[in-house]
Protein backbone atom coordinates (compact mmCIF):
# COMPACT_ATOMS: atom_id res chain seq x y z
CA UNK A 1 0.00 0.00 0.00
CA UNK A 2 1.05 3.58 -0.68
CA UNK A 3 -0.66 6.40 1.16
CA UNK A 4 -0.60 9.76 -0.63
CA UNK A 5 -1.38 13.18 0.80
CA UNK A 6 -1.50 16.28 -1.39
CA UNK A 7 -0.93 19.81 -0.18
CA UNK A 8 -0.22 23.24 -1.57
CA UNK A 9 -3.51 24.07 -3.19
CA UNK A 10 -5.26 27.36 -2.71
CA UNK A 11 -6.60 30.51 -4.32
CA UNK A 12 -4.37 32.39 -6.73
CA UNK A 13 -4.86 35.09 -9.32
CA UNK A 14 -4.48 34.37 -13.01
CA UNK A 15 -0.83 34.45 -13.97
CA UNK A 16 0.26 33.32 -10.53
CA UNK A 17 2.01 30.19 -9.36
CA UNK A 18 1.46 27.33 -6.95
CA UNK A 19 3.50 24.29 -6.04
CA UNK A 20 1.62 21.17 -5.12
CA UNK A 21 3.26 18.48 -3.02
CA UNK A 22 2.41 14.82 -2.73
CA UNK A 23 3.80 13.13 0.38
CA UNK A 24 3.95 9.34 0.20
CA UNK A 25 4.18 6.76 2.93
CA UNK A 26 3.97 3.00 3.02
CA UNK A 27 5.71 0.92 0.41
CA UNK A 28 8.77 2.21 -1.42
CA UNK A 29 7.72 5.35 -3.21
CA UNK A 30 10.93 5.41 -5.20
CA UNK A 31 9.75 2.32 -7.08
CA UNK A 32 6.53 4.00 -8.21
CA UNK A 33 5.64 6.09 -11.18
CA UNK A 34 3.72 9.15 -10.09
CA UNK A 35 1.06 11.14 -11.84
CA UNK A 36 -1.03 14.24 -11.35
CA UNK A 37 -4.63 14.42 -12.49
CA UNK A 38 -7.31 17.04 -12.04
CA UNK A 39 -11.07 17.20 -12.00
CA UNK A 40 -13.11 20.33 -12.48
CA UNK A 41 -16.79 20.56 -11.44
CA UNK A 42 -19.00 18.71 -13.90
CA UNK A 43 -16.05 17.32 -15.82
CA UNK A 44 -14.24 14.01 -15.90
CA UNK A 45 -10.88 13.54 -14.25
CA UNK A 46 -8.10 14.34 -16.69
CA UNK A 47 -4.41 13.66 -16.95
CA UNK A 48 -2.00 16.48 -16.15
CA UNK A 49 1.51 15.06 -15.87
CA UNK A 50 3.45 11.94 -14.99
CA UNK A 51 7.00 11.01 -14.05
CA UNK A 52 8.89 7.73 -13.88
CA UNK A 53 10.57 6.39 -10.77
CA UNK A 54 13.91 8.11 -11.32
CA UNK A 55 12.57 11.40 -12.63
CA UNK A 56 14.29 10.92 -15.95
CA UNK A 57 11.07 10.60 -17.96
CA UNK A 58 8.12 12.95 -17.87
CA UNK A 59 4.96 13.46 -19.91
CA UNK A 60 2.53 16.34 -19.87
CA UNK A 61 -0.93 17.09 -21.13
CA UNK A 62 -0.80 19.55 -24.01
CA UNK A 63 -2.69 22.19 -22.07
CA UNK A 64 0.02 22.44 -19.38
CA UNK A 65 3.18 22.11 -21.46
CA UNK A 66 5.55 24.94 -20.75
CA UNK A 67 3.61 26.02 -17.68
CA UNK A 68 3.68 23.05 -15.28
CA UNK A 69 6.66 20.97 -14.16
CA UNK A 70 6.46 17.60 -12.44
CA UNK A 71 9.32 16.45 -10.25
CA UNK A 72 10.08 14.16 -7.34
CA UNK A 73 12.47 13.78 -4.44
CA UNK A 74 12.68 10.10 -3.58
CA UNK A 75 14.80 10.79 -0.52
CA UNK A 76 11.86 12.75 0.88
CA UNK A 77 9.18 10.42 -0.52
CA UNK A 78 7.58 13.45 -2.10
CA UNK A 79 6.42 14.44 -5.55
CA UNK A 80 5.74 17.94 -6.79
CA UNK A 81 3.81 19.82 -9.41
CA UNK A 82 5.04 23.35 -10.03
CA UNK A 83 2.31 25.35 -11.72
CA UNK A 84 3.15 28.67 -13.33
CA UNK A 85 1.14 31.07 -15.47
CA UNK A 86 -2.06 29.73 -14.01
CA UNK A 87 -5.32 30.32 -15.85
CA UNK A 88 -8.91 30.28 -14.57
CA UNK A 89 -9.47 27.09 -16.56
CA UNK A 90 -6.85 25.39 -14.37
CA UNK A 91 -9.33 25.56 -11.49
CA UNK A 92 -9.93 22.00 -10.29
CA UNK A 93 -9.23 19.48 -7.59
CA UNK A 94 -5.75 18.13 -8.21
CA UNK A 95 -4.94 14.53 -7.35
CA UNK A 96 -1.63 12.74 -7.18
CA UNK A 97 -1.48 9.06 -7.99
CA UNK A 98 1.13 6.33 -7.83
CA UNK A 99 1.59 2.85 -9.21
CA UNK A 100 4.22 0.13 -9.34
CA UNK A 101 4.77 0.07 -13.08
CA UNK A 102 7.77 0.62 -15.30
CA UNK A 103 6.40 3.27 -17.62
CA UNK A 104 4.51 6.42 -16.65
CA UNK A 105 0.83 6.20 -17.47
CA UNK A 106 -1.56 8.88 -18.69
CA UNK A 107 -4.81 7.13 -17.82
CA UNK A 108 -6.48 6.97 -14.41
CA UNK A 109 -6.98 3.17 -14.44
CA UNK A 110 -3.20 2.74 -14.66
CA UNK A 111 -2.82 3.98 -11.08
CA UNK A 112 -3.70 1.98 -7.99
CA UNK A 113 -3.02 4.59 -5.32
CA UNK A 114 -4.61 8.03 -5.04
CA UNK A 115 -4.51 10.96 -2.69
CA UNK A 116 -7.58 12.79 -1.44
CA UNK A 117 -7.01 15.81 -3.68
CA UNK A 118 -6.25 19.47 -3.14
CA UNK A 119 -8.33 22.35 -4.46
CA UNK A 120 -6.74 24.87 -6.81
CA UNK A 121 -8.78 27.94 -7.65
CA UNK A 122 -7.55 30.53 -10.14
CA UNK A 123 -9.38 33.83 -10.19
CA UNK A 124 -9.53 36.05 -13.26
Amino acid sequence: QVHLVESGGGLVQAGGSLRLSCAASGRTFSSCVMGWFRQAPGKEREFVATINWSGSLTYYADFVKGRFTISRDNAKNTGYLQMNSLKPEDTAVYYCAADYRLSPGRRSPEYDYWGQGTQVTVSS
